[in-house]
């Protein structure tokens, strides 16, 4: 038996998500064409090592399950299974030669991997990789409450891949209930030129979601792209290559509501970030997993907060 896990994989997939939140009339027709303009870099990791103090690596940060979604146990430092997801490698296609190189690997058979339900599951015998600026205690180590959040990054072809660049709320480690989560990009390794990003508020009574396709002329298999995502107060907004992205439920800008905007103020929260290699379970197991789909990688050439 697979397990969704993730909320039921989002509960849906990316392509048949829920009608639109409502949107801040101010900003219907017209997010900022250019969402750095005005504001100042204050965040930059470009990825010559893997920085401790700022990267935690295993379990998505949390109280509520055990961290682990789809079909892959998400590796701690040093790995799990005699297999190490995270490495910085060459690249000549990034700013500074380097990249963070975050893979998934099937290792078919047994695993022993702590609260990983697929340890004893022949489909769900992989690991794959979760790097955060958070951990399971409550320790934040770097968050935001607003700002432009970017992050520059190449994605594997791949039949069940599911990587993800996302935001969650300081609070919802040890307070589930309080859950605001932004997928500023969440992509399956077998649609090169779609993407999806969405904005889940969990449980109610502020229950939220809205979400959208995104449709490129960029092979996102083949080329380094920006993924970005603007919040700016009870709103957020959207961005490929730092263009806004059109929100194909609507045809207008893709602009949402965060209903819990007012309690995140109160609270003095903010947002952490979370780069993941995930793979999915919402779809039926290669027969048969090709030799080259055994283990595969996505890339990241920095990540950048703008404020």
């Amino acid at each position: 038996m697979v397990t969704l896990s993730r909320r039921g994989l989002i509960a849906a997939a990316t392509a048949t998500l829920a009608a639109p939140a409502l949107v801040r009339t101010a900003w219907a027709a017209a997010p900022p064409a250019d969402p750095v303009a005005g504001r100042s870099l204050v965040f930059e990791d470009s990825f010559t090592r893997i920085d401790r103090s700022i990267w935690d690596a295993g379990p998505k940060a949390g109280t509520a399950d055990p961290g682990h979604y789809g079909r892959a146990a998400f590796a701690r430092f040093g790995g799990e299974e005699r297999f190490d997801p995270y490495a910085i490698v060459d690249d000549p296609l990034t700013e500074n030669g380097k990249a963070l190189q975050i893979s998934a690997r099937y290792i078919g058979r047994e695993m022993n991997i702590p609260n990983y339900w697929g340890n004893s599951e022949p489909e769900a015998q992989w690991v794959g990789g979760n790097l955060q600026t958070a951990k399971s205690d409550g320790t934040v180590m770097r968050s935001w409450r607003r700002g432009y959040f970017e992050a520059r990054m190449i994605f594997p072809e791949h039949p069940l891949t599911w990587p993800a660049f996302w935001l969650l709320n300081d609070r919802v480690i040890l307070q589930p209930e309080t859950a605001v989560e932004l997928d500023i990009v969440e992509h399956k390794g077998f649609e090169p030129k779609l993407y999806g990003t969405n904005v889940h508020e969990w449980g109610p009574p502020e229950d939220n979601h809205a979400g959208t396709g995104v449709w490129t002329n960029e092979d996102l298999t083949q080329s380094y792209n920006l993924y970005g995502m603007l919040v700016e107060g009870d709103y957020c907004a959207t961005y490929f290559n730092r263009r806004p992205v059109i929100d194909m439920n609507t045809g207008q800008p893709a602009v949402w509501t965060l209903m819990r905007s007012g309690q995140m103020d109160a609270a003095d929260d903010g947002f952490w970030l979370l780069l993941t290699l995930a793979l999915r379970a919402d779809y039926p197991f290669p027969d048969p997993l090709l030799p080259e789909h055994h283990e595969t990688h996505m890339r990241v050439d920095n990540v950048r907060v703008y404020a």
